[in-house]
């Protein structure tokens, strides 16, 4: 916590505020339920790898949420039932959910056969996550449908990726909320302390409007360590290091706004830097850009889906994939 003392006695007061209001932590629940064991032996061979169509260097879908609503008014915004339906297609297509965390430091331990996504959530808008006054998240809200979702469907992990600025869920002046989110197994991210346009700041304003929230996150959550960034606007700094690492965070990963499927962490495509990610969308204005579309080109024939081998220690691909990335040559195995 050196780096709070650049901001100023007024932001360090504000984050003893916060520490002092905290309610008791909620009990840890349970780990989220891991895939069981996938078929594949326990050391994949290029026979086991082409059984199940292993392609460890095929794209990611990491999908995009902000708000849901009884009736959309913007791209950004889904109703609860066409949130579930999304999510009971992905289930249905043997999707498993992973972490933007467990995508930046490729650690994708997901059934042979089945496919990573990554769920995002950006603003921390309480349609997203709400605690009832028993402790326990709200009806109706993406976090309760993904839950629900998961109980009905064992192989899809509930877990997802939430991006937030200083006043998360309609406020969390406890913390509670975060706290909760951690101890189930959710990643929380920075998603800058007031949705700050990077790319319009100066650079000590982008080095503060980063390191502020991400000060703001670990006075919350006591001992939890923000590792990605969600970019507001999708906006990357001029100098876009500085997404990464600046005086006080040190980051592993930062999204980009809606685009088009992400390359496999072990791509040599992968730019950590600037993940791209799709919109959650079916229909209406731009729908060519969104989630209905490119769930549909992953799942066709030339898709170049990411599809697991079951084994986390290899990566499997066919050679006529393309390039793996350095950080994963040791382990790589071409069929």
């Amino acid at each position: 916590m050196r780096c709070l003392s650049r901001f100023g006695a007024g932001f360090t007061t504000l984050l003893a505020l916060a520490a002092c209001s905290g309610q008791a932590p909620v009990a840890p629940a349970p780990a989220p339920p891991r895939p069981a064991p996938a078929t594949a032996p326990v050391r994949i061979t290029p026979a086991a790898a082409r059984q199940v169509g292993a392609d460890e260097l095929g794209r990611v879908p990491v999908l995009m949420y902000h708000r849901l609503v009884a009736q959309p008014k913007s791209v950004y915004e889904r109703t609860p039932a066409d949130f579930t339906a999304e999510l009971e297609r992905l289930a249905a297509e043997d999707y498993v959910p992973v972490t933007t965390a467990e995508l930046v430091s490729r650690k994708l331990d997901v059934p042979a056969g089945a496919h990573p996504v990554v769920l995002t959530f950006d603003d921390g808008d309480p349609s997203v996550f709400r605690l009832t006054p028993q402790g326990q998240p709200e009806a109706g809200t993406a976090i309760r449908i993904l839950l629900d979702v998961a109980a009905a469907h064992p192989r899809f992990r509930p877990v997802a990726s939430l991006y937030v600025n200083e006043h998360p869920f309609g406020g969390d002046p406890d913390g509670r909320a975060l706290r909760w989110l951690t101890e189930h197994h959710f990643e929380i991210g920075n998603h800058t302390r007031h949705h700050t346009n990077l790319r319009t700041a100066t650079e000590a304003a982008v080095t503060t409007a980063i390191a502020e929230e991400d000060a703001l996150i670990r006075q919350a959550v006591p001992g939890y360590r923000p590792t990605t960034l969600a970019l507001p606007y999708g906006s990357s700094p001029h100098r876009k290091d500085l997404a990464l690492q600046g005086p006080g965070y040190s980051y592993g990963g930062a999204l980009l706004v809606g685009a088009g499927p992400a390359p496999s962490p072990c791509s040599a495509k992968f730019e950590p830097g600037a993940i791209p990610r799709i919109r959650s969308q079916s229909t209406g204005k731009e729908a060519e850009y969104g989630s209905s579309h490119w769930l549909d080109e992953l799942d066709s024939p030339t898709g170049h889906r990411y599809t697991s081998d079951g084994d986390p220690s290899t990566v499997s691909y066919p050679r006529s994939e393309g390039s793996v990335a350095p950080e994963c040559a040791s382990v790589a195995l071409a069929y």
